[in-house]
């Protein structure tokens, strides 16, 4: 699996596995556009053969950083795509000077919540009915301080 920067020449394949993962909450092709190129936001691609099988985002502001459209095949989940995708984000935001990250995840997600959990995440807070169909609420989840647990940042002791 080779982990890389997502680029325009990705955007059809994201916008695919997008829908896929996300249904009628899939951002729009225009608005994955727009993020890779807006400058407070790194998205990466995990790809295989060619193809795309899972992308991650993180959206910069100050030292803090939140994770957006954490999204792998259906095939290729529980192979450990995600956590890789998260892994090489977060030493990239580091490199950006993020030291805090934030996430919002459905409140069922269980195995995406255990993956946060081993990442360092822990709950913070709840926004009541934050999804929709199902109507479901979202865990706030923070990570403080990745190097002391799994990320070695640049410039930290």
């Amino acid at each position: 699996m080779l982990i890389r920067r997502l680029e325009g020449r990705d955007l059809e394949q994201a916008a695919r596995l997008e829908r896929a993962c996300f249904g009628k909450a899939a951002w729009s092709d225009a608005a994955l556009n727009a993020a890779l190129r807006d400058a407070n936001a790194l998205y990466l691609a995990a790809e295989e053969n060619g193809e795309l099988i899972g992308y991650c985002g993180i959206w910069q502001s100050f030292e803090d950083g939140e994770v957006m459209n954490v999204a792998v095949r259906e095939e290729c989940r529980r192979q450990g795509c995600a956590r890789k995708l998260l892994e090489e984000l977060f030493i990239h935001a580091g490199e950006r000077g993020i030291r805090r990250f934030t996430l919002e995840v459905r409140e069922g997600n269980l195995p995406a919540i255990r993956l946060y959990e081993a990442l360092g995440f822990v709950t913070e807070g709840i926004r009541k009915d934050f999804y929709d169909n199902p109507k479901e609420n979202a865990l706030i989840m923070w990570c403080d301080d990745p190097s002391s647990s799994w990320v070695e940042f640049p410039g930290r002791e």
